[in-house]
């Protein structure tokens, strides 16, 4: 039995993994899919002092809190930098990162380093009433949608999920100071479905830093993969944790 830790992306919550979960519990694994720091049950907590070193913070305390160990960390999208920074702080409990068209950052990148988009959404933003905060992206025609998610009910569900980000989490740089994190073993799942202009992702090098070559799924799917391809997700998924 593997854990799996899933830690969703920017302007999502937990809920985001429900058609994953099941399918990796049937497997017989364990499975966490917490709301990070001002989403979902915890939407509450928001506010400008909420940024990435909140979101490592959540996930290295339930780590603790629960004595996991051998877990599958899971990032998707702005989650990248927090799986790493978890990564970074607690080698030892981690068995295997899984970035899910996630942003891959080097030490004393930030979220504006990975994807530079990131910085237009600050900037505009700073335009607003409430500069520390920044709305969930629009939907847009087809094929994009919301997030890559086109289903008019998918959509809607999506919706009652999304909430404003923190620029701080934009603009706080990852710490990956700890050599002993380059053993941990590496996959990376791309959504290869259609992609919004502006939307970069950097080449996978051949090698991981463990030495190991270099572990490279796909998707043909838009970029919330968890709503519109869970089964296939999680095949994917079970590979790592078997």
């Amino acid at each position: 039995m593997s854990t799996f830790l899933l830690v969703h992306g920017a302007w999502h919550s937990g809920l985001c993994w429900e058609r994953v979960v099941p399918l990796l519990e049937s497997a017989g694994h364990r499975v966490l899919a917490p709301s990070l720091t001002g989403y979902g049950d915890k939407m509450d907590l928001l506010g400008p002092e909420v940024g990435l070193d909140t979101h490592v913070d959540d996930i290295v305390t339930l780590i603790d809190k629960e004595d996991l160990a051998e877990v599958v960390l899971v990032g998707h999208s702005y989650a990248g930098l927090v799986i790493s920074s978890v990564a970074n702080e607690v080698p030892d409990r981690i068995a295997h990162l899984v970035y899910l068209d996630a942003m891959v950052p080097e030490d004393g990148e930030t979220a504006v380093d990975v994807q530079p988009m990131s910085q237009h959404l600050i900037d505009l933003a700073a335009k607003s009433a409430s500069p520390w905060r920044i709305p969930p992206l629009p939907e847009q025609p087809l094929p994009f949608g919301l997030f890559g998610v086109t289903d008019p009910a998918d959509m809607a569900w999506l919706r009652t999920m999304l909430s404003d980000q923190p620029v701080r989490c934009l603009q706080q740089p990852v710490r990956l100071d700890n050599p002993a994190m380059n053993a941990i073993a590496r996959t990376h799942i791309h959504c290869v479905g259609a992609r919004p202009a502006g939307i970069t992702r950097r080449p996978v090098p051949a090698l991981q830093p463990n030495g190991s070559p270099a572990r490279v799924r796909e998707l043909p799917t838009g970029h919330d993969c968890m709503i519109t391809m869970p089964a296939e997700l999680s095949e994917l998924l079970l590979e790592v944790g078997r």
